[in-house]
């Protein structure tokens, strides 16, 4: 019968609403959605904040290329008028002819005018020094170097790495530039010597943040200038981006020399192969950055300040309200399904509200009526079923186990009377040796344990077991082993018995052989069936106050379906004419009705395993012997 679904989820909505408004008052819930409304809040201010951040740090980037360019521009332009200064030297009468007293002269005066020069020479194509504006150290009238020979050559001007003043043996880098004759060949080079440390002078006017540091790097990327401690740095090889002439600024984000983190804007030198570096600190960026952040933050502070505020006023004005529907909530949540009266409200939804309240109970009281209604019905038809079913398995069992044991009564006591008859008429003939007498009895032993099958057969279904005795199970094993000893052979079955329990228990001793041949047949066919090496184990152990027998196999194991029907009347997997499915369940009515249990599970194998455990029976001999003894046979 089916139940009435509506008003149990009513009542399951009324419980959930009293657990609501009891457990979490209404200005939690709405402390709670302040908090849940101030994190996407929050979380766009973050995102605000970080936008801004990657925006700063874009426009200090720009900052350091666009003071870079400057910079540059500043040494382009310096460099240019030492070009034009150059040009003239170069074109000086005296210079063209030698004159070593008037160049030097001349060079001297020059250098004076100039701050960042501190040197000028005039050397031959042979590296022989003419004239020089500095007096040359004590044996110095030749320099090696390959410069000259450019210059020469190429007609070109041309500039220096980093190097040592010979002279002043101050770091310089020098600017060279052709001496031409009346033919316009080359005749001389004129050389021109940059005071390193000084050059940064070149960029005082430009503006830069403070701890902003602007860098001249040559092509190998060494430091010939710098506007911050010069005289530490300069000859410090950096990591330089390595630009060419007209390239356009390059901006990075790096480790300085000095170990400070700074924006770089970078810009080549047009008139030679340097590179200015512009470094902007990265604190610069957040010092920018916390008049916005700190505005942000009042923002969102006075917000989430004015919608808890809120929400405690709209709190207030509702759980007046609800106070009221509170308590008939609980009343209903309680079991009180008795009218609720109707009281004023203030507007039309809790009027509803309040309707609908009691309508709710109305329909809770019907419904616990019709389900009292059903639940008693319900068990009365589950009794009545119960007790069918328990008598329908019953007669089926009995009806089963006695149609077989009369057939079987009828069809085999007949003959088992002929096979004694004859195996006791075989005893009286004179003359028959031992083997043969041995052969006649053991003849009449099984045909009297055939008997006794149908006997127990008979016993079970009517209920009633044979009568017990007190055993040993090791007995049984041993007679069972001697039983199925050719089949196993002929099967290539491996049979091992491990025992380690000697007590005894309280049972008909065919009985329990018949519970374990079923056992034992059983594995037997479930290997053939697989066609696996053959191996079977029987352990007797204690467990407990209990002795229990254990029968493995390598077959393939019972399937999961099959589980909970391998002790059912007439179930079996075997194939037609292998068996009748009644083993099983003969053994589950001996073991049940001596006291015991019986299961299966899987083994380590893959396998399966069939066991029983008995009550052992208390005897003086319990704790004799203890230790486990171990039978190995091939059978």
């Amino acid at each position: 019968m089916q139940r009435p679904a509506g008003p149990i989820r009513s009542c399951a909505k009324i419980d959930c609403t009293v657990q609501l408004l009891s457990r979490q008052p209404i200005r939690r819930q709405l402390m709670v959605a302040g908090v849940a409304l101030a994190v996407p809040l929050l979380v766009a201010v973050v995102w605000t904040a970080n936008a801004t951040r990657l925006d700063q740090q874009a426009r200090v980037k720009e900052q350091a290329a666009s003071v870079a360019a400057t910079a540059a521009a500043q040494l382009d332009s310096y460099l240019s008028g030492l070009d034009g200064m150059a040009s003239a030297v170069a074109r000086h009468p005296d210079v063209i002819s030698g004159d070593v007293a008037n160049v030097s002269r001349l060079f001297a005066d020059l250098v004076r005018s100039r701050p960042l020069v501190t040197n000028l020479m005039l050397i031959a194509p042979d590296g022989f020094i003419r004239a020089a504006a500095m007096p040359l150290p004590a044996g110095l009238d030749r320099v090696g170097w390959p410069m000259i020979g450019d210059v020469i050559r190429t007609g070109k001007p041309g500039l220096t790495d980093y190097a040592t003043s010979p002279t002043t043996g101050r770091a310089v880098v020098a600017v060279t530039y052709p001496v031409r004759n009346e033919r316009d060949e080359p005749i001389a080079v004129l050389v021109i010597g940059l005071d390193l440390v000084r050059l940064e002078s070149v960029f005082a006017s430009v503006p830069l943040p403070d701890g902003s540091v602007i860098s001249v790097v040559d092509r190998n990327g060494v430091v010939i200038a710098r506007s911050m401690e010069a005289d530490q740095y300069i000859g410090v090889v950096t990591e330089s981006p390595r630009l060419s002439p007209g390239a356009p600024p390059v901006t990075s984000l790096r480790m300085d020399v000095d170990g400070v983190e700074r924006f770089y804007g970078d810009v080549a030198v047009r008139q030679g192969a340097w590179t200015v570096s512009v470094g902007i600190p990265r604190d610069i960026v957040p010092a920018r950055l916390r008049p916005i952040w700190a505005r942000n933050l009042s923002i969102m502070t006075f917000t989430l300040t004015a919608m808890i505020v809120l929400g405690l006023v709209i709190a207030w004005q509702t759980t007046t309200q609800l106070s009221r529907l509170q308590s008939a909530a609980q009343r209903i949540a309680g079991g009180d399904l008795s009218p609720l009266h109707r009281v004023p409200t203030p507007n039309r939804e809790f009027g509803e509200l309040q309707d609908t309240f009691i309508q709710m109970a109305a329909k809770l009281r019907e419904a616990r009526d019709a389900l009292d209604r059903q639940m008693d019905q319900e068990r009365k038809m589950n009794e009545m079923l119960q007790s069918l079913q328990r008598q329908v398995v019953r007669q089926e069992r009995l009806a089963a186990v006695g149609l077989l044991v009369s057939g079987v009564a009828h069809e085999v006591n007949n003959p088992l009377q002929g096979i004694l008859g004859t195996a006791e008429l075989l005893e009286q003939e004179p003359g028959l040796g031992p083997q043969a007498r041995e052969e006649i009895a053991f003849l009449k032993t099984q045909a009297g344990r055939a008997r006794e099958i149908i006997r127990n057969l008979s016993r079970f279904s009517s209920q009633q077991s044979g009568p017990p005795a007190l055993l040993d199970l090791n007995d049984v094993i041993k007679e069972v082993v001697q039983l199925r000893q050719r089949d196993l052979d002929s099967a290539r079955v491996t049979l091992d018995v491990q025992v380690s329990s000697h007590r005894k228990v309280y049972a008909n001793f065919t009985e329990l052989e018949q519970v374990m041949l079923n056992f034992v047949i059983n594995a037997q066919q479930a290997i053939e069936g697989s066609r696996a090496v053959g191996r079977v184990l029987i352990r007797l152990l204690d467990v407990g106050k209990r002795v229990r027998l254990e029968v493995h196999d390598n077959g393939p194991g019972v399937k999961k379906e099959d589980e909970a029907k391998l002790f059912q009347p007439f179930f079996t997997t075997k194939p037609v004419g292998k068996g009748t499915g009644l083993g099983l369940s003969v053994s589950y009515g001996i073991i049940e009705a001596c006291g015991g249990s019986i299961g299966h599970s899987e083994n380590e194998w893959g396998g399966a395993t069939f066991f029983f455990e008995l009550p052992a029976a208390e005897t003086e001999n319990d704790h004799v012997n203890d230790r486990p003894a171990l039978l190995h046979g091939s059978v």
